[in-house]
């Protein structure tokens, strides 16, 4: 068996095969810190809610997060921030490896492969993504996995592009970055993120109305439109303004990467467009709209979106590793019959 992880600075999720089908394991990346009572971890451990004691704290991990955020009127911490591990949250890494390890679970067998995400270096930042994805792999490894990076946006062209030859423009619009990768034939041409994404509507949103952030994204998860009609002056018109200057920023970041990379002017690929950011209804017409108005330098045979955005980049990265997987059982079995050939 292989694995696929996305790991998101909102959601972390599995990806594996049973069968026919592909089981998917979620858990939201954030946590929220209460004070310790006899009382109090008893009712957690009882309700099996994922958490950690600390001294004299108790950290509430994942889905249960925002919920005891909302009953204690507190405001959910993340382990990662803009795309990456947050240099800010001293308990970043120890919160990520529970996530993850309730999130993949053990493996099946010693060194089966696993391909988390990892997004490119950003063009307009001077972040780097070395750290975080070392640190990924190495407590990933320590977990009896074989660890491999995939960068995000081609985790994207792996999951929604096989029927094209692997060849298409994938968007992936998480919440701490939006990852941009353009492939032929499964090979990069051209790949980069922007240090914009969920998040940074979210923010924009919260800060223009005066809500709190939490309260935005709740809003935002909770059967927002994208359809510019309603609550002018409102929280959700605000996501509308945002979204848009989102869209346009990607797109302007696009036409200018593709320009210094000098993509072949003939190319004619088809984009898709997912991740959680990209959920809302109404997204994937109002992308068409300003990718038709934009001067790329080589045709769009169509825009689509993917029937289930949350899930693409797990998804992906499970292909990926499924295909390394069997290409090292072929390459097994071929240096295994050369042997018994001598």
């Amino acid at each position: 068996m292989a694995k696929g992880l996305d790991v998101g600075t909102m959601n972390i999720l599995s990806a594996q095969q049973d069968g026919n089908d592909t089981v998917f394991v979620q858990q939201r990346n954030s946590f929220v810190e209460i004070d310790y009572s006899d009382m109090a971890e008893q009712m957690l451990s009882r309700s099996e809610v994922l958490h950690i004691r600390k001294d004299d704290k108790v950290y509430v991990v994942g889905d249960d997060a925002l919920n005891f955020a909302n009953i204690f009127n507190r405001e959910t911490r993340r382990p990662m921030q803009h795309g990456i591990l947050s240099s800010d949250e001293k308990s970043a890494i120890p919160m990520m490896k529970l996530i993850i390890e309730q999130v993949v679970g053990e493996p099946d067998h010693p060194n089966e492969k696993l391909y988390f995400s990892s997004p490119a270096d950003p063009i307009d930042s001077d972040l780097s993504t070395l750290y975080h994805q070392k640190t990924l792999e190495s407590f990933i490894d320590d977990m009896g996995y074989d660890a491999e990076p995939i960068n995000e946006g081609m985790a994207v062209i792996y999951s929604e592009l096989a029927d094209n030859d692997f060849t298409g423009l994938g968007i992936s619009f998480g919440a701490g970055m939006t990852n941009v990768c353009l492939a032929y034939y499964a090979v990069p041409v051209m790949k980069f993120s922007v240090a914009r994404g969920g998040d940074w509507v979210d923010e924009q949103a919260a800060q223009a109305t005066g809500t709190p952030v939490d309260k935005v994204t709740s809003i935002k998860e909770d059967d927002f439109e994208l359809d510019f009609e309603t609550d002018v002056g409102g929280v959700e018109g605000a996501l509308s303004i945002y979204y848009e200057n989102l869209l346009d920023y990607v797109i302007e970041r696009i036409v200018k990467e593709v320009d210094e990379e000098d993509v072949e002017e003939g190319l004619d690929v088809p984009v898709v467009v997912t991740g959680g950011t990209s959920s809302p209804d109404g997204f994937e017409a109002l992308f068409r709209d300003h990718l038709q108005d934009a001067n790329i330098p080589f045709s769009i045979s169509g825009v689509s979106h993917a029937d289930e955005p949350l899930y693409s980049v797990a998804r992906g990265g499970l292909v990926a590793a499924r295909s390394d997987e069997e290409e090292q059982a072929a390459s097994g079995g071929a240096e295994a019959e050369a042997a018994a050939d001598e």
